[in-house]
């Protein structure tokens, strides 16, 4: 039986979800989310935390200080609580308030962005929030996600072997799109292996890391204002942009199967969904990463009233939750 002496220590890593009866297609899906942090931020969170102890770079005295929708806030709330740092988490109105309130009852500190950048939108003034904080107190000590190398090594190390381990077949693998620390760790290890697979990276409509227009993303997770530093576009084969209106469609699917995921699990198996469709891809071995589980999106994606305010009162209707399952 795992035993494990701090919260970092334990990571679910091998188990998948046969999505074939819920959306009819051959698709795994790789759930990330059973650990204490609630999500594959874990990881990343762990690799940049020691790759910045090992440096030298985070000391006793340090206050940890990241932007985050929220995922590897929480990640990084859990590390900061066991290891006795202090954690300041830039987020933006976005961030749901369940995921706030968690890393508050971790002992880390929450500030909300208020105001987006003309430019840059919610991320471009979270950062510029940070810079200056660093800027005027050395004890600040930034892993910035987005720049990290450490943060797409977590996947290289940790992620794709363990999919390679159980799919040693695999043709095609599903990731989403944040900022790419994942999907450039998987990208990069599964270049390097035995046979060729399709690296697919799925990302939310509105999101500008493609090259895309910018455009209203409400859902936290998948999706950027500023293009990732990390994104190195020749690992990644396609690009499939979902509608917020089809992820939430899809959560709500999966959801009445018993299986409550998060926003950013729903983007990427509709990605999924509508490509395997389209390729007719029923001899082909999948997989799809699940970032992320759905009780921090009780207030939100699973909120009757928030999704009629925003996308209208037709937005679950039967007819949408069967199409959006057939795609």
């Amino acid at each position: 039986m795992p035993v494990v002496s701090v919260p970092h220590g334990f990571n679910e890593d091998q188990l998948y979800v046969d999505l074939r009866s819920i959306l009819g297609l051959s698709l795994f899906l790789k759930c990330e989310g059973f650990n204490f942090a609630g999500s594959i931020k874990l990881k990343a969170a762990s690799e940049m935390v020691e790759a910045a102890e090992r440096d030298g770079i985070l000391t006793p005295g340090s206050v940890l200080v990241e932007s985050s929708s929220g995922n590897l806030g929480v990640a990084l709330a859990v590390i900061a609580a066991s290891k006795g740092y202090r954690f300041l988490c830039v987020t933006d109105p976005r961030c749901n308030l369940s995921t706030r309130l968690m890393m508050e009852a971790l002992g880390s500190q929450v500030h909300v962005i208020t105001e987006p950048d003309p430019v840059g939108g919610f991320l471009g003034a979270r950062i510029a929030y940070i810079r200056a904080l660093c800027a005027a107190d050395e004890r600040y000590v930034w892993l910035n996600q987005y720049t990290n190398p450490a943060n797409g090594m977590a996947h290289y190390r940790t992620t794709a072997p363990a999919i390679a381990r159980q799919f040693p077949q695999l043709d095609a693998l599903f990731i989403g799109a944040g900022t790419t620390g994942t999907l450039m760790g998987c990208a990069r290890y599964f270049r390097q292996w035995h046979r060729p697979v399709r690296i697919i990276a799925v990302d939310s409509v509105g999101s500008v890391t493609f090259g895309d227009a910018p455009g209203r993303r409400m859902i936290p997770g998948l999706g950027t204002s500023i293009r990732p530093p990390l994104l190195d576009r020749s690992y990644v084969d396609e690009v499939i942009l979902v509608e917020e209106a089809d992820t939430i469609r899809v959560c709500h699917r999966l959801a009445r199967n018993g299986f409550l995921f998060g926003g950013s699990t729903g983007t990427v198996a509709s990605g999924a969904a509508t490509w395997l469709a389209q390729h007719e891809a029923g001899e082909l071995t999948a997989v799809a990463i699940a970032p992320d589980l759905g009780e921090r999106y009780l207030d939100t994606i699973y909120q009757t009233t928030w999704l009629q305010d925003l996308y209208g009162d037709d937005i679950l209707s039967s007819d949408q939750l069967t199409a959006a399952s057939s795609r």
